[in-house]
């Protein structure tokens, strides 16, 4: 073994402070060091299920742009759609760490991202969505990126210090989120007969899913002053959306809603059939062995 081979193989074994986050390696608290208490007037269940809530939107997010890797159709996108998951993984576990201290269950970020079941995340189901091609990744990454953004820009005046702090951060990598996707949407709509037509295909696709993201929840509602209302988030969403649609020469799709199941959807814990296959690829390592440390 070469000297470079000993110290790459070491790096992986060794307590050092360049630890990429994965379950069993003993990642330092995303929130050491900062005052985690919940501010008086606020519900601790509920700031605990809407931190958890957004947390689950990132991580499942960012697993699913974790699975382009390799698949992307240049060295340059695979690069920036790492940076979006990574960007999208420190939110979730910031949000997970932040939701496992309010609820004072003791869980942390690995037991909340791996040892719960499929009905107790509460992600969107736009999150969960599978990408059949480039298109739709641009196409999902936008109608994302904007939502969120929205929603992190009101968040940043939220009661709860914590989350406001979150929200800050997060909002400036979403901006760059959505100027990429967007990017990508134009280029597409506004390019070949081939490109613009997989561009509105993708669009027709995903639109179904648009609906939920702006769906008043109980527990947004149990948070007045910590909590964004999602209904308020919808024209700041149509106005960006229109604009990008109107560059890239793509019509808006008029495709009904995905249907709730007995009324509930991603947020009450009732997901698409895709959703327990990508879930239990993540939690597939932890599960095997759950005292793993490395």
């Amino acid at each position: 073994m070469t000297d470079d081979e000993f110290t790459a193989y070491r790096a992986l074994a060794d307590e050092t402070g360049d630890h990429r986050w994965a379950f069993g390696t003993g990642f330092t608290d995303p929130l050491e060091g900062i005052g985690t208490s919940v501010p008086d007037g606020v519900s601790a269940a509920a700031l605990a299920a809407y931190c958890l809530m957004l947390g689950d939107d990132a991580l499942i997010y960012s697993h699913r742009l974790q699975q382009w890797m390799t698949r992307l159709p240049e060295l340059e996108e695979e690069t920036a759609i790492a940076n979006i998951a990574l960007d999208l993984l420190g939110q979730a576990r910031m949000l997970l760490a932040r939701g496992g201290r309010a609820e004072g269950a003791g869980r942390g970020e690995d037991q909340l991202a791996f040892f719960r079941p499929e009905h107790e995340f509460r992600n969107v189901r736009l999150a969960e969505h599978a990408d059949a091609d480039f298109a739709q990744l641009a196409g999902r990454l936008l109608i994302f990126s904007t939502w969120r953004l929205a929603l992190f820009t009101r968040l940043q005046d939220s009661a709860d210090p914590v989350l406001a702090a979150i929200a800050a951060k997060g909002a400036k990598e979403l901006a760059y989120h959505r100027d990429y996707a967007a990017q990508w949407v134009v280029r597409l709509g506004d390019g070949t007969e081939l490109s613009r037509t997989r561009m509105q295909a993708a669009l027709v696709t995903l639109w179904p899913l648009v609906d939920e993201l702006f769906r008043t929840d109980a527990v947004a509602g149990d948070l007045p002053g910590v909590a964004a209302d999602p209904a308020g988030l919808r024209a700041e969403f149509d106005s960006v959306l229109a604009a990008v649609l109107a560059a890239a020469t793509l019509d808006r799709p008029g495709t009904a809603p995905m249907a709730q199941v007995a009324g509930k959807s991603g947020r009450d814990g009732v997901h698409t059939e895709a959703f327990g296959y990508v879930l239990a690829e993540l939690q597939s390592v932890a599960r095997a062995d759950p005292d793993a440390t490395w």
